[in-house]
């Protein structure tokens, strides 16, 4: 590997870091605000944050942006609306989710989108690995190591990641249809903003903002503003020009771990050794869905 290479796997696993620590500013954010505010706010520093990359990465400066057909505004807001919709569906069951549970299982359950994406591309007619089924099924097997109780029963914050799960993989699916026909950073920073324009409506209906629950909770919405949103977003779009995709795949899975590395540290969160049995089997499922495919290749380059 040259020098280029290992920066990118550097700011990968920095960029997973990142995202993983956010599962824990996510929760003591909550203490303060409620998790439509934090969201709201959160999300709207994060699409505002993203809007100097509009001058630095200029589509001269790009040829991948340039291989992109100009989208209209009309467009961009319609595709960044129904991108931002199953944003907030899915950052609103997590957000809420991290009410009633760790930040280590909302990690690894948020994770799973990686394992539903392929299977939900069936019904798009995608083509499913064998991999991909392997992984699912090593996935669910984490599962229920990790969140399913001895009465068969699973925690009622496990069971709204897991269900937001599939709102993160819906969306990705649909950022997959949108980004070839649109400029992905204007995609990504309308979704942000409609997704902090639902969240703050939900706050006004739902819960009580106050200037001084704000305040207090500053540090944790800048983080999972600025931090999550703005900087480990940027730090992703340059480490994956140069980053092979299974290195990617790999580091960026980590994320999960990061989360539950981040709930012991800072939370006093404690896995036990069925949940951290879960926790592996997951994570294994994770990347065998994602590196499949490069170990079938490498796997025939060498024969």
């Amino acid at each position: 590997m040259n020098l280029r290479t290992y920066r990118a796997d550097a700011l990968l696993l920095l960029t997973a870091t990142i995202w993983g620590f956010a599962f824990v500013a996510q929760r003591v954010g909550m203490a303060y605000v409620g998790p439509f505010t934090f969201n709201g706010v959160r999300f709207a520093l994060g699409s505002l944050s993203l809007v100097p990359l509009l001058v630095v990465l200029k589509p001269k400066d790009s040829p991948a942006r340039l291989r992109v057909p100009r989208a209209s505004r009309r467009t961009i807001l319609w595709g960044g609306g129904l991108a931002g919709l199953f944003l907030f569906s899915g950052a609103s069951l997590q957000q809420v989710g991290l009410v009633y549970t760790t930040a280590g299982n909302a990690g690894f359950i948020t994770g799973l989108y990686v394992v539903i994406v392929p299977l939900m591309g069936l019904f798009l007619r995608q083509r499913t690995t064998t991999g991909t089924w392997l992984g699912a099924i090593l996935a669910a097997l984490g599962l229920y190591f990790l969140s399913i109780t001895e009465h068969m029963t699973i925690a009622w914050g496990d069971l709204l990641e897991l269900i937001g799960a599939f709102f993160w993989a819906a969306h990705v699916l649909i950022i997959g249809r949108l980004s070839p026909r649109m400029d992905a950073l204007k995609l990504a920073i309308t979704q942000f903003a409609v997704c902090s324009l639902l969240s703050l409506l939900t706050a006004l209906a739902v819960e009580t903002l106050t200037w001084d629950g704000l305040r207090q909770a500053a540090i944790p919405i800048l983080y999972g503003g600025l931090g999550s949103v703005g900087v480990a977003y940027t730090l992703q779009v340059v480490a994956q020009k140069d980053a092979h995709p299974a290195h990617a795949a790999i580091f960026l899975s980590m994320e999960a771990v990061f989360a539950a590395i981040g709930g012991w540290w800072l939370l006093n969160e404690l896995l036990t050794a069925r949940a951290m049995l879960g926790c592996g089997l997951m994570l294994a499922g994770m990347l065998l869905s994602q590196l499949w495919g490069f170990l079938r290749s490498d796997r025939r380059t060498l024969s």
